[in-house]
């Protein structure tokens, strides 16, 4: 059976087995911190408090995972930048960060936000196949990621990509706990769907702008999966309504 890990090989077979993720490099250092301190609790201070700590340290663990995803094949879909709840679908027009005659058309955009909460899986991954045309980081606050204004206040970073005959911008908002959103890829890179662009500590959300002439294939309310979940398909703007129960 081919391994999920290379993505070279076809999965042909009709099944797959559960695994642990992998911890992903950027959290090895603080999983490594929070177990030497679980052991120096424990050992020295208080076991009570150690298993408070060793709880902690399989949080760290928990938050920093990195799992395989497997991403479906198509050039004009539009796939999730990060696990998490859709909180906002709007028109709206683009950063201004990403705007003009060589970026995003200046008219409004649908934006898709997602929300991610300190128990989700926070590695960012491409939503489309393209080339980064542009990134932008802006300083900023860290108020709740959750709220509209987070947009324009706090601090995110930006990426336009570049596909075949279409831009699509995707943000990085820091939230209310995160501190630092960190990026893997750089201006000129050329990514592909569902590849690793970034990181954000610790609970954040990703927006993006879809588009002109695309709609959204998802609903307020759902849960998107990295990598995994269509959000739309450029050029079609279906009639998706559902129901929350």
């Amino acid at each position: 059976m081919p391994e999920l890990e290379k993505p070279d090989n076809p999965l042909v077979t009709t099944n797959t087995k559960w695994r642990f993720p992998s911890v992903h490099p950027e959290g090895r250092k603080f999983l490594l911190i929070a177990a030497v301190v679980t052991l120096a609790v424990y050992g020295g201070v208080s076991h009570f408090l150690g298993w408070i700590c060793l709880g902690l340290t399989i949080w760290v663990a928990a938050f920093f995972r990195d799992p395989i995803r497997t991403t479906p094949d198509g050039d004009k879909l539009v796939v999730a930048p990060a696990d998490g709840l859709i909180t906002a679908i709007a028109k709206v027009p683009p950063p201004r960060e990403l705007a003009g005659t060589d970026g995003l058309t200046d008219s409004e955009m649908t934006r898709i936000s997602i929300f991610m909460s300190v128990f989700d899986v926070h590695i960012n991954r491409a939503p489309v196949s393209g080339r980064v045309r542009k990134m932008a980081y802006v300083p900023g606050k860290f108020v709740n990621a959750d709220l509209d204004k987070a947009s324009e206040e706090n601090e995110r970073q930006h990426f336009l990509i570049e596909g075949d005959g279409f831009s699509l911008g995707v943000t990085q908002i820091a939230g209310l706990v995160a501190r630092r959103i960190l990026t893997f890829v750089r201006e000129g890179d050329r990514v592909d769907a569902g590849q690793r662009i970034g990181l954000i500590r610790f609970g954040s959300r990703v927006d993006v702008y879809l588009p002109a002439g695309t709609g959204p294939r998802v609903l307020i309310g759902q849960r998107a999966i990295a990598g995994e979940t269509v959000l739309a398909e450029i050029g079609v703007e279906p009639a998706v309504t559902g129901t929350s129960q």
